[in-house]
Formats: structure tokens, C-alpha cells, sequence
């Protein structure tokens, strides 16, 4: 099935689930055809559809409750119960029992594609080095404070000036229509507290995500800002992947319970919608927004680390590490190389259409 045709039936599959709206789907359409990196974030259904076949041996593993859509750019920091800065990953969407190379490959054919400075090769053994050790150690959570010196410093570079954040959200219109009730009360129920005012307005954001509803309220609380966003949730792509039709549960909340983390409290699945907080400092990085002076290496180090976090919330080490003992040496490089070159093939397609 060419990418042209397994978007039109991905999409007419999702429609059926929730609402879309048009004109960010037609933005998601533009961004598809810029570049193979955004290409990839934004359809992770062809991913699903096409990754087994074209990985081989590497996608016969151990299953996980795995992140699914997981790339260089799905990571972010938050505040936990304490009030500490965590870093991790920073979306479920796509959260599916798969086997657990699913999201190393795609991690590190994300960074192939996203051609980060650094060598290859390096790299993606940076990826997996962290991972395997993080499976050594049984997992432990990114808290920032006192620890991860670099990391820390490549993840607050962004916080320098926060007033730009909250200028970008106040300036965004109010919502023509009224949200879904659905929406209202999830927000409702994760803000600070009850019986005061705020605007609803439209944010645009992400991509893989690009098109479905996305409202944010925005106030002004006890001297400063305050915002809180719900987002439509659908099953994971991999539904349609397996049989283009059905339904199934949404795993969102049962990954973030599971996994190895300090969760943020102001993350909740709520029916068909997930609630989140916004803040300079509990948002997703974009590599734009790293300081230029930055150890890749390190960061996808990290990457791989927090990567077996999410993993060994549904599995034992042991398995994991027995299967990771067996492979060959090079195995992920040469599946990322293999998943780089089918992105690509599906870009140079769909951007000639």
C-alpha cells in the first residue's frame, strides 16, 4: 500500500473515533513534505503498518507496554509531586503492548533523520548503552535538581526568558465554538481550584497529533498565569495497523502508572481526553530549543535510559536482558538504518503527490 493511500484510510479509521479539524490537518499535510524527520513524526500509523516487515529479526522480541510513537523530539520536563524538575518522555498517544525494539528502533532511526551532530554510529550505541544499563540498574527517573549536571543544562536552556511562553499563549485566539463538555470538565477538575474565569483558546501543536481537537485554558491566577490543555485521544494507530477497522482501549494512563517515573500530578487520562498542564517548564524540547554547545551523545544516552524507564513497568529485567545478550552487536544501527531509508522512500512519495 502506497503512503498516499494509507493515510486517506488511516484518517477516515481515526474520524471515526474523534473529531478533525480541517485546516490543522491540511497544515500536518504541508509539514509532511518538508523534510523526512517531520515526515516521520507525523505518521506514525505508516510506521505501525510497515515496521515489522521491514526490520526483520530485529521486531521479533519480548513485548512491552511500549511508548509506540517515540523519536529525539518526544522528551521533555515537568514538575513532579515535589515540585521537582523531571525529565523524560513527554507523550503516550500512541502507547501499545509491542515488542520492546519498536521504540529503540524508532528512537534511533529518529535521530538518524533528525541528523544530529553527532556520528552516527556513536550515537545510536549511545541509545542502546543506556538503555542496557538502565535495565542493569532496574530503572531510576531523571530528577534534575541535584543531579544529571548536563542534561539539567541542556533541558533549562529553554528557561531563560518564560515570559516568551506565556506571551505565545496569551496571544492565541479564543475558540470560535464551544468546546466539547467532555473537555470543559476534564479541565475543570485538574485546575488549582474552583470558581474562577478563564479563556479557551485553540492551540496548534505537535504533529503526529496535528488535527485532532486541542483546547487550552488560560487565566490569570493568584499573580501570575495559569494554563491547562485537553487533547482528543483515539486508540493507538497500531489498532489500525493490525486490521484497518476496530476499536480498543486507550493506554495512556496505564503506561504512565506503570512506568518507572515521578509522574506529573497534573497528567490524567479523562474519558477520551488527555489533561495536561502547561508551563515554560512542563513542555515538550524541541532540538531548536537546546543550546547549540550540547552533548548529544549524553542526551541520547538519556534517551535510551528513559526508554527501558517506560519498559520495565511491564516487564521483568531479566527478560529483557537475556534478549538484548543474544543480539548481534550492530543489530540496532542496522535496523535504524533500515527504517531511515523507508521513511525516506515514503517521503520522497508523498511529497511528490
Amino acid at each position: 500500500m502506497k503512503i498516499g493511500k494509507a493515510t486517506a484510510k488511516y484518517e477516515a479509521w481515526l474520524v471515526r473515533h474523534l473529531r478533525l479539524l480541517e485546516a490543522d490537518l491540511q497544515l500536518k499535510h504541508e509539514q509532511m513534505r518538508v523534510a523526512p524527520f517531520l515526515f516521520m513524526r507525523a505518521t506514525y500509523y505508516r510506521w505501525a503498518q510497515t515496521w515489522a516487515e521491514v526490520s526483520g529479526e530485529a521486531a521479533r522480541a519480548p513485548r512491552v507496554l511500549a511508548v509506540g510513537d517515540l523519536h529525539v523530539e518526544n522528551f521533555g520536563t515537568w514538575r513532579d509531586v515535589e515540585g521537582r524538575l523531571i525529565w523524560g518522555i513527554n507523550d503516550f498517544d500512541e502507547a501499545w503492548r509491542l515488542p520492546y525494539t519498536n521504540d529503540l528502533i524508532r528512537l534511533a532511526a529518529s535521530a538518524l533523520l533528525a541528523k544530529m551532530d553527532c556520528e552516527p554510529k556513536a550515537g545510536i550505541e549511545a541509545i542502546l548503552k543506556g538503555y542496557t544499563e538502565a535495565v542493569e540498574a532496574g530503572g531510576l527517573p531523571f530528577a534534575l535538581a541535584e543531579h544529571h549536571v548536563a542534561l539539567r543544562t541542556m533541558a533549562t536552556a529553554r528557561l531563560h526568558q518564560p515570559e516568551a511562553f506565556w506571551e505565545r499563549l496569551h496571544a492565541l485566539e479564543d475558540v470560535k465554538e464551544k468546546p466539547p463538555a467532555g473537555a470543559i470538565r476534564a479541565i475543570t477538575r485538574m485546575m488549582p481550584e474552583r470558581g474562577f474565569t478563564w479563556r479557551m483558546v485553540h492551540r496548534v501543536a505537535g504533529l503526529g497529533s496535528l488535527g485532532r481537537e486541542r483546547y487550552v485554558a488560560i487565566a490569570e491566577w493568584r499573580g501570575g498565569s495559569v494554563a491547562r490543555e485537553a487533547k482528543a485521544l483515539a486508540p493507538s494507530a497500531c489498532v489500525w495497523a493490525e486490521n484497518g477497522k476496530g476499536t480498543a482501549p486507550i493506554l495512556y494512563q496505564e503506561i504512565l502508572d506503570r512506568s518507572v517515573r515521578c509522574r506529573d500530578p497534573f497528567v490524567r487520562l479523562q474519558k477520551r481526553w488527555i489533561v495536561r498542564r502547561l508551563a515554560p517548564d512542563c513542555s515538550r524540547i524541541e532540538l531548536s530549543a537546546l543550546p547549540k554547545e550540547r552533548d548529544e551523545l549524553r542526551l541520547l544516552h538519556a534517551m535510551g535510559w528513559e526508554t527501558a524507564n517506560v519498559h520495565l513497568g511491564t516487564i521483568q529485567p531479566r527478560v529483557l536482558r537475556a534478549d538484548l545478550k543474544k543480539r548481534p552487536r550492530a543489530w540496532l544501527l542496522e535496523a535504524a538504518r533500515k527504517m531511515e531509508k523507508a521513511v525516506t522512500a515514503d517521503f520522497e512519495d508523498y511529497s511528490t503527490r
